[in-house]
C-alpha cells in the first residue's frame, strides 16, 4: 500500500469516526424538535415515537402566548449583545498587551489572571452578589453586562496565545513607518486576530444566551427575565408542558446553530500566513 492510499484510507476512517460521533450530538436535538411538535399524549408514549402524529405546529404559537416570549427574547438579546460587545472590545486589547508589550509587572499580573481561572464560580458567587447588592445593581441587568467590559480571564488567555503566534516583524515594520502602538493594534494585529476574536465572541454569545444562574441571581422583576428563566415557567405543580417547553428550547437553540454555521469558515483561515504575505 503506497503512501497516497494510506493517506486516503486515514482520511476516510477519520470522517467515518466523526460522522458516528456527530450522531451523539444531533440525536438529542432531533428529539427536542420532534417533541416540540408532538401532542402531549404522544410525548411519553412507549415505545418512543420519533415522528409526531400529527404535527402540532400550534405548540410554537401556544408557547409564545404561555409566557411573554418577545419580552424575554428582547431582554436576552440586549444582555447577550452587550456582554459580547464588552468581551470583544476589552479581551483582545488586554491579551495584546500581555503578548506584545513590555511593561513592568506584566508576567505577575498575567499569572494572577491565569490563577483567577482556577477559582470555581461557586466560590465567587456569594461575594459578587453582596458587592452588586451593595451598589444597588441587584434587580437590574448590569451584573450580567458590566463585568464583561473588564475582561474574562479564559478569553484573555486564548487571545494572548494567538497574538504570540503573530510575527513581530509586522509590528516592527509598522513602527518604522511611524505608526503608534494603538494604531498597530487596531489596524494590523486586531484584523489578523479576527478568527480568534470571533471565536471568543461566539463563546461569550453562547454562554450569555443560555445563562441561567446569572439571571436567576440578579433579576427580580419578571419583566426583566431572559428566555432561560422563561423556560422555568412551563413547570407547574400540575406537571410540565413538555411540548411548549421544547418549542421554546428549539427557538433558543436555532440562533446559536445559525451563528456557528455562518462563522465556521472564519475559524480555519490561515491569517498568519496571509499577514506575512
Amino acid at each position: 500500500m503506497d503512501a497516497k492510499t494510506k493517506l486516503k484510507l486515514k482520511k476516510t476512517l477519520s470522517h467515518i469516526c466523526l460522522i458516528i460521533a456527530s450522531f451523539f450530538f444531533i440525536i438529542p436535538f432531533i428529539w427536542m424538535v420532534s417533541t416540540s411538535l408532538k401532542p402531549i399524549t404522544q410525548v411519553f408514549s412507549y415505545p418512543p415515537e420519533w415522528m409526531p402524529k400529527p404535527f402540532q405546529w400550534s405548540n410554537y404559537l401556544d408557547a409564545m402566548e404561555y409566557i411573554p416570549f418577545f419580552t424575554y427574547l428582547n431582554n436576552t438579546v440586549v444582555i447577550t449583545l452587550l456582554s459580547t460587545l464588552g468581551v470583544v472590545l476589552t479581551c483582545p486589547l488586554v491579551a495584546y498587551s500581555f503578548a506584545k508589550l513590555e511593561w513592568k509587572g506584566r508576567n505577575v499580573i498575567f499569572f494572577i489572571t491565569i490563577a483567577v481561572m482556577m477559582i470555581p464560580g461557586q466560590v465567587t458567587m456569594i461575594p459578587l452578589f453582596l458587592i452588586f447588592n451593595k451598589i444597588g445593581w441587584v434587580g437590574t441587568s448590569l451584573p450580567l453586562i458590566v463585568p464583561a467590559f473588564f475582561g474574562v480571564p479564559f478569553y484573555i488567555f486564548l487571545l494572548r496565545q494567538f497574538f504570540l503566534g503573530l510575527p513581530d516583524m509586522l509590528r516592527d515594520a509598522a513602527k518604522i513607518d511611524g505608526a503608534s502602538e494603538f494604531r498597530i493594534y487596531w489596524q494590523i494585529m486586531l484584523p489578523l486576530a479576527k478568527p480568534a476574536v470571533l471565536a471568543v465572541g461566539l463563546f461569550q454569545f453562547m454562554g450569555s444566551w443560555t445563562d441561567f444562574i446569572g439571571p436567576l441571581l440578579y433579576l427580580t422583576d419578571e419583566t426583566q427575565y431572559t428566555l432561560s428563566l422563561g423556560l422555568q415557567q412551563f413547570q407547574t405543580q400540575m406537571g410540565t408542558e413538555w411540548g411548549l417547553m421544547m418549542a421554546v428550547s428549539t427557538m433558543m437553540t436555532l440562533p446559536i446553530i445559525l451563528l456557528f454555521f455562518f462563522l465556521q469558515k472564519t475559524f480555519i483561515q490561515g491569517i498568519t500566513f496571509s499577514g506575512i504575505k
